[in-house]
């Protein structure tokens, strides 16, 4: 990618580039300080391109937070890790656009009502008894026929496809083996609980750094990740109650839901949240 905004790629003399940040009125302008992060990253690769995501967090760790060693790998830590996370909680083994509507707070994988079906949830996931996912090989919607044929030949095939895309391109049946030699099922409820899990790792962590940093932004951050905890639960759990209810597969041992059906979720109304006016 640096190649071609450089131009070095296409042999362009004349090039450009953006990046759009929506900065609010909070007092840290980004609503929280570790989104801060982004604007800095943002600028640091702009400049080089080349380098390491770990060093620039490193970096913005000890200008933000501390020179504290103490402080700053245990942030390092939660930072490299904390986009995974999102990434298990709400779109898991290449499931994409499961928000609700409008808003795009909270999970919707059950809507199917819109206007477009681009729009849906639904049409994304293609959930049902058999399977799950999307086809985009030639069996589907041919998708991957826009690619270059050395760049669609890695996502042909489910069984060699990289797993954290598997759902972008194929529709495969619930008990496909996965890599892990569990069955897609118990897999998607695995990495569902994995991002739960991830989340509550991040807020043990900056718990341990009570007293290293000044109790204003220890607060905020704090609150933020407790929110984040309860909102990667009920991701977790809102999208596996559905999968459930289509699917039909009872959950593997060890891991529980709590009882809510999909029509109680479906009927949560979030006037105030982002988006709604």
């Amino acid at each position: 990618m640096a190649k071609v905004i450089d131009g070095t790629l296409d042999g362009h003399k004349l090039t450009g580039m953006a990046g759009v940040a929506n900065i609010g009125d909070d007092r840290n302008w980004s609503g929280s300080d570790f989104d801060q992060a982004n604007w800095y990253a943002f600028g640091r690769f702009a400049w080089n391109p080349d380098a390491k995501s770990a060093d620039i967090a490193r970096d913005w760790a000890r200008l933000t937070w501390s020179n504290d060693p103490a402080v700053v790998e245990p942030v390092v830590n939660m930072m490299m890790g904390s986009r995974e996370a999102v990434v298990h909680y709400m779109t898991p083994l290449g499931l994409a656009h499961l928000m609700d509507t409008g808003h795009h707070y909270g999970p919707g994988p059950w809507v199917s009502e819109l206007g477009r079906p681009e729009w849906n949830p639904a049409y994304y996931h293609r959930a049902d008894l058999n399977g799950i996912g999307f086809d985009r090989t030639k069996t589907g919607s041919n998708a991957l026929a826009q690619y270059h044929p050395a760049a669609a030949k890695p996502w042909i095939d489910p069984k060699k496809t990289d797993e954290r895309f598997l759902l972008w391109f194929h529709h495969v049946p619930w008990d496909f083996k996965m890599k892990s030699g569990r069955p897609l099922w118990d897999e998607l409820v695995v990495t569902y609980s994995q991002g739960v899990d991830e989340v509550s790792g991040m807020r043990r962590i900056w718990v341990g750094l009570a007293g290293k940093i000044d109790a204003a932004r220890f607060d905020a951050v704090a609150a933020n990740l407790k929110t984040q905890e309860r909102e990667a639960q009920w991701w977790r759990d809102a999208c596996l109650t559905y999968f459930q209810s289509v699917s039909k597969r009872p959950l593997p041992a060890g891991y529980t839901l709590p009882g809510i059906t999909v029509e109680d979720y479906r009927k949560r109304v979030f006037p105030y949240a982002p988006g709604q006016g």
